[in-house]
């Protein structure tokens, strides 16, 4: 096959701190280029308040980044790849809603609301809305139909209408301007193709059945008569949206001239419906049905498909969501995950560097370059230092352990009061001790799951892991192979979310029937597996018991003693 024969496809990734964009050869999964964009008002820490877990982002970052990634990726190609892009598909992090106006822009992209963190968009790790999901479950939970039912049965303050609700009760000028919200995976398709008015969205299926309570039983949403009992803004905005969504198979439209002129591409650029992250990293990751994806980075996003003879009219307790074609068009989609995993490394990092950081500044002795060249360079060797001296601590039953809840607890049974915690700590307990700890607790909750589908009923084959956590941390990974006592097969894309995005654009582009063809051409296979070590899993079978009263015990203990 010629150059000009050849078809190409973008992949676009929204994480949670950048975005980065992949362009593939959609017939033989060829990656030509990436790149890489931190979101510039994200990274300066600009509308967000950890101590309240509070994470706002602002519409530009995305946009912009948007651009500067294809733009960027595109300077590494032959400059007649361009003319050959056939589609282009885009992931974001979920729950991730912004409030819009009547024509479907968001707001802090109206005047009078470009610095308010409430008309941007709610990251999915806010957790501002605690009291507004239990709200909704406690209301859920008393009607004739129990509109969580296929989410697990919990409805968390990660999702779109515990978020909404919250911002128009902050508000008063949020709650008198928002006509309508949308999800960031549904915007940027909409962006891109001029199509942004609420009744023009085509909604994705894998945001909607997993976030928004959408399902065929109701026919689309929880009617406005429910949301009027919890708020009546909310009903009104329930009037604005929708009833039927799309799987990631579907065209939304092309690229419009403004859009296609801003990313160096052309018009005939089709343009896919998008989806969650780690949903299209499993289809990029080579998932198959009953095939447990772990995306792994600042949280964990768990991805099964199964059959509908396997999963049936079972209600599965406990996880996020059942949603049929959310992963792959067909198959009913499964999502669980942890609410912190990297994050509780980085955490821990941070709570270590504060003298680094802060000290230094004081002195008199140290050039201020030096300073800043040393701090940059303590802060990237702690986590790499530990996990080498943790690696070597033998595993002790009688050591330390610790709860991975500093973020909450997304599954088995989303509760985001609830709080980490470290037990067994002596004068002898240093940094990579407390370390191996948190590692251990973070493949304890991967445990806890694992046996939660089991214990539903639903098979898993063999588990594959994603992400950078997967692909740069042999320590973390072997010890989750441990105490799972699976296999962890890695796969040996770097960019998986993104990539799994570009298969999906070969299926919108016309290139591709479905997107099973896409993953059998386009797949790269793995690059390594982390076998579970027999006796070490016995041990930590032994410690997960101790894990496991542990969480018992923190979840029943009431938020200030007497």
């Amino acid at each position: 096959m010629d150059n000009k024969t050849r078809r190409y496809v973008i992949g676009v990734d929204f994480g949670t701190d950048s975005a980065r964009t992949i362009i593939a050869d959609a017939f033989t999964g060829e990656e030509l280029a990436s790149a890489v964009r931190h979101y510039p008002r994200w990274s300066e820490g600009k509308y967000c308040d950890p101590v309240k877990n509070k994470y706002r982002q602002h519409p530009l970052d995305y946009m912009e980044v948007l651009e500067a990634t294809i733009r960027e990726a595109l300077s590494h190609c032959d400059a007649t790849i361009a003319g050959q892009v056939a589609g282009i598909s885009l992931d974001t992090t979920g729950s991730t809603p912004v409030v819009t106006d009547a024509e479907g822009i968001p707001l802090a992209l109206t005047g009078g609301f470009e610095e308010n963190p409430d008309a941007m968009f709610i990251l999915w790790k806010d957790h501002t809305a605690v009291k507004e999901a239990e709200e909704i479950n406690r209301l859920a939970r008393s009607g004739a139909v129990n509109y969580t039912k296929y989410v697990g049965g919990v409805y968390s303050s990660e999702w779109v209408w515990a978020k909404v609700l919250h911002v128009i009760r902050h508000d008063a000028g949020i709650r008198s301007a928002a006509v309508s919200w949308i999800e960031h995976c549904d915007w940027m398709p909409a962006l891109l193709c001029g199509r942004q008015r609420p009744s023009e969205v085509i909604r994705s299926r894998c945001a909607a059945g997993h976030k928004a309570l959408w399902h065929p039983e109701w026919n689309g949403l929880p009617p406005g008569s429910f949301f009027a009992k919890l708020d009546p803004a909310l009903a009104r905005i329930r009037e604005n949206l929708y009833s039927e969504t799309f799987t990631s198979d579907i065209r939304v439209g092309f690229l419009t001239p403004e859009w296609a002129s801003r990313l160096g591409l052309t018009t005939q650029v089709a343009v896919g419906t998008g989806a969650f992250d780690c949903h299209m990293g499993a289809v990029g990751g080579e998932a198959t049905p009953n095939v447990l994806t772990r995306t792994i980075g600042t949280s964990t996003c768990d991805i099964m498909t199964a059959d509908y003879t396997d999963v049936g009219d079972q209600l599965i307790a406990g996880i996020c969501g059942q949603v049929d074609g959310s992963v792959i068009p067909g198959y009913v989609g499964l999502e669980a995950g942890q609410s912190g995993f990297g994050d509780i490394y980085a955490w821990f990092r941070n709570v270590l560097a504060w003298p680094v950081e802060h000290l230094p500044d004081n002195s008199l002795h140290i050039p201020p370059e030096t300073k800043i060249k040393l701090k940059e360079e303590i802060l990237e060797q702690i986590i790499p230092g530990l996990s080498e001296a943790a690696s070597q601590l033998p595993v002790d039953e009688s050591g330390i352990v610790a709860l991975d809840w500093m973020n909450g607890r997304r599954t088995p049974d989303a509760n985001q009061e609830v709080k980490g915690a470290i037990m067994g700590l002596t004068l002898g307990s240093d940094a990579p001790r407390i370390f191996r700890a948190l590692v251990e607790a973070t493949a304890f909750g991967s445990k806890a799951i694992v046996e939660r589908f089991e214990r539903e009923g639903v098979r898993i084959k063999e588990i594959i892991g994603l992400g950078g956590i997967a692909k740069k941390s042999p320590f973390v990974m072997q010890t989750m192979a441990n105490v799972l006592n699976m296999p962890i097969k890695v796969a040996a894309t770097e960019q998986t979310c993104a990539f799994g995005a570009a298969m999906f654009a070969a299926v919108a582009g016309g290139i591709h029937e479905k997107v099973e063809d896409a993953q059998k051409v386009m797949g790269r296979g793995f690059d390594r597996v982390y076998h579970p070590d027999e006796d070490l899993a016995a041990t930590y079978q032994r410690l997960y018991r101790k894990y496991l009263r542990l969480g018992k015990f923190a979840e029943e203990q009431p938020d200030r003693m007497p």
